[in-house]
């Protein structure tokens, strides 16, 4: 059986009764980062065993958690903050479980797509999660894919390439289009700035320090 268990994204109180159960109750704890995860473990007393998970080993050891599993192990999987697999490591050990035939349970909780976009002011019946852009080549490719896009769009970015991405944004969809930058969500320096997107892009542009993680939501195309 493979757990995959969300984790706060900055407040540690942000982690389900049933999420504490299953990190006691499995045999182990694939981490996304060991080092990451264990102030959270310690936080609530939970002693289980650990390994390591991420992008980097997952093709070596994927198959070694398959096979722990099939034995009757039951193992959860956390990434450093927020649901496993949604623009993080889990994808490629979901898939691999699912072939051999071994039970998924995704516990719902933490993510920061969901608070960013309700408290955005933007329509949130409907929206479009892209997660991160690439890094650099196909960049505004993706975002001219986007242009028409009606619903709101979602995008995850780092405190490095915030103003370059704000500027990508503003060059396809237009310096008028409104947005939304949350920034730190659930932790002390929380913070939400609403407005264009070229007043945005000019609000983190220097000298102002830009740090933290960002959650950047956009109107959809007028029909």
């Amino acid at each position: 059986m493979l757990y995959l268990v969300p984790t706060p994204i900055g407040n540690l109180e942000d982690i389900t009764l049933r999420a504490l159960r299953v990190l006691k109750d499995v045999d182990l704890i694939a981490c996304e980062d060991t080092r990451h995860s264990t102030p959270l473990l310690k936080h609530y007393g939970i002693t289980t065993p650990k390994t390591s998970y991420h992008n980097h080993n997952e093709r070596h050891t994927a198959p070694k958690l398959v096979s722990r599993m099939q034995r009757g192990e039951k193992v959860a999987l956390i990434t450093d903050a927020g649901s496993p697999a949604l623009s993080d490591p889990g994808f490629y050990l979901v898939r691999a479980c699912l072939c051999e035939g071994i039970e998924v349970t995704a516990l719902p909780g933490a993510t920061a797509v969901v608070p960013a976009l309700t408290a955005s002011g933007l329509p949130c019946d409907r929206f479009t999660f892209e997660g991160f852009l690439p890094a650099k080549k196909g960049r505004r490719k993706r975002l001219e894919n986007l242009v028409d896009e009606p619903r709101t769009m979602v995008f995850y970015e780092g405190p490095h390439r915030l103003v370059r991405t704000l500027l990508n944004l503003e060059s396809v969809f237009g310096n008028d289009r409104r947005a939304v930058v949350a920034r730190e969500l659930t932790k002390k320096f929380e913070d939400v700035q609403r407005g264009t997107l070229a007043e945005l892009r000019f609000y983190y542009s220097p000298p102002k320090v830009v740090r933290g993680e960002f959650v950047i939501v956009v109107e959809g195309a007028a029909k």
